[in-house]
């Protein structure tokens, strides 16, 4: 079986595999980034007093929850154009994994909040501070670094996840995979390496954003 084996044919087709790495690596920062921000806003939302925002917030945050993500992603790709919108298959991912992450990272920063003692909300407004500015500069900080770790971890899931955006013809690492074996039929050669590509883009990612945590929140517990 090992004799059967043919790695080195699937060296020439190293750059395609590079390419759609390159396209995951970029849909990943921006849906982090996108994404930890929209759960930043859903957490202020929801940690406030109950009104029609938190409530609409808290129908996104259980719609999304609760459904799978290709479900997510296919709605976005074949149902919103019957109602006028048009993405591009890349929009369409980037789309669905900020909608995906905002909702599992603002349940993830909220419950930081809700650990929060309230003295620190009342200083705030001692102080002289708006409930936004309070949030922001007295809550916010040790509420991420509370959670930090579990929201790294949600990151990593949704990069992950974005394998199943080639479903939709987008041209990341999993899209290049298919491709490639498609070509040369080396299913368990092109598979094994994009295994490996994950699992070390996983590590590296887990690395960079806990280095990045330490260096903001000082030790992480």
């Amino acid at each position: 079986m090992i004799g059967q084996l043919n790695f080195p044919e699937l060296w020439p087709l190293w750059p395609t595999l590079m390419a759609g790495l390159w396209v995951t690596i970029k849909l990943t920062v921006l849906a982090t980034v996108g994404g930890v921000s929209i759960g930043i806003l859903g957490a202020w939302l929801r940690s406030g007093p109950p009104n029609w925002a938190s409530r609409i917030w808290g129908v996104y945050v259980e719609l999304i929850r609760n459904t799978p993500f290709v479900v997510q992603l296919f709605f976005i790709v074949f149902g919103l154009p019957n109602l006028g919108v048009k993405l591009t298959a890349g929009e369409a991912a980037l789309l669905a994994m900020l909608i995906n992450l905002g909702a599992y990272s603002t349940e993830i920063i909220r419950a930081g909040i809700q650990v929060t003692p309230k003295g620190q909300w009342e200083a705030g407004r001692v102080l002289g501070l708006s409930r936004t500015q309070t949030f922001l500069r007295v809550i916010l900080p040790p509420s991420l670094a509370r959670i930090y770790p579990a929201l790294v971890s949600q990151c990593i899931i949704v990069m992950l996840g974005s394998s199943v955006v080639s479903q939709v013809s987008f041209e990341e690492l999993t899209f290049a995979a298919n491709l490639i074996q498609s070509r040369t039929f080396l299913s368990f050669e092109v598979y094994l390496v994009t295994t490996l590509i994950y699992l070390a883009l996983s590590i590296v990612m887990r690395q960079v954003l806990l280095a990045a945590g330490r260096r903001m929140f000082g030790a992480l517990a």
